[in-house]
């Protein structure tokens, strides 16, 4: 019985964690979730940048599109803001049909410098400007797309 009684003993002392292995733990779990956190931001500022580039030259082919095939009789074009990209009908931002407005939303991440306001010409689809859009994310990853005179774009 007195065995028994040892056994017991032994059995219930090593039951549970000592404080320092809990705090080491809580140490590895904190230094893995910070790389992981800006591995994460990271990719999502990347992401971001790739999908705002995608919406671009959707909207501008779309406005190029448009105004080759006449629609509504009507030129079309894109304007670039700080919040979002808006394709439009009509002769330039400031006297377009609203109703005809398709807006994308861009993440606040993403900044854009270059052409602002680009309309394409009615059958020939050339654009009244030509030059680069330069689409920048916050950690300074940029991607530029290029109009040239007939209305083509690069990437």
């Amino acid at each position: 019985m007195k065995n028994s009684k040892n056994m017991f003993n032994l059995y219930k002392q090593k039951k549970g964690y000592t404080l320092l292995e809990i705090l080491l733990s809580v140490a590895i779990i904190s230094v893995i979730a910070g790389f992981s956190i800006s591995v994460y931001q990271t990719f999502q500022n990347r992401n971001d940048l790739d999908v705002t580039v995608g919406a671009m030259m959707d909207s501008l082919r779309r406005a190029h599109f448009f105004s080759q095939g006449i629609k509504n009789d009507s030129q079309w074009g894109v304007k670039i803001e700080n919040s979002k990209i808006v394709l439009f009908q009509g002769n330039s931002f400031s006297t377009r049909d609203q109703s005809y407005d398709e807006e994308f939303l861009v993440s606040s991440t993403i900044s854009s410098s270059g052409l602002q306001e680009i309309v394409f010409e009615k059958f020939s689809g050339t654009p009244d400007s030509v030059g680069l859009i330069t689409l920048t994310s916050i950690n300074n990853d940029s991607r530029s797309i290029s109009i040239n005179s007939k209305g083509f774009l690069d990437y």
